[in-house]
């Protein structure tokens, strides 16, 4: 399953650069280990043009701190 998500470019710049390699994300669409992530860069109110893809490879699940409706997604360059 592709995801179509919006991302603010401080967060779409370091994935684009490779240094930012997770997404914590509202778990509302059920992710899953294999699914891609379509991430678009999001600025005032529209999208920039800018995207990438990366698959998810773990899902944190449960995580202490964090709210129990989020999870972190690990993710790698398709």
């Amino acid at each position: 399953m592709e995801h179509d998500l919006k991302i603010l470019p401080e967060y779409f710049e370091p994935v684009l650069e490779g240094k930012k390699n997770f997404e914590l994300r509202k778990n509302d669409r059920n992710y899953k280990v294999g699914d891609t992530l379509l991430l678009r860069e999001w600025y005032a109110n529209k999208y920039t043009g800018r995207e990438v893809r990366r698959k998810v490879t773990y899902i944190l699940e449960k995580a202490v701190g964090i709210d129990t409706r989020y999870v972190i997604l690990a993710m790698e360059e398709e």
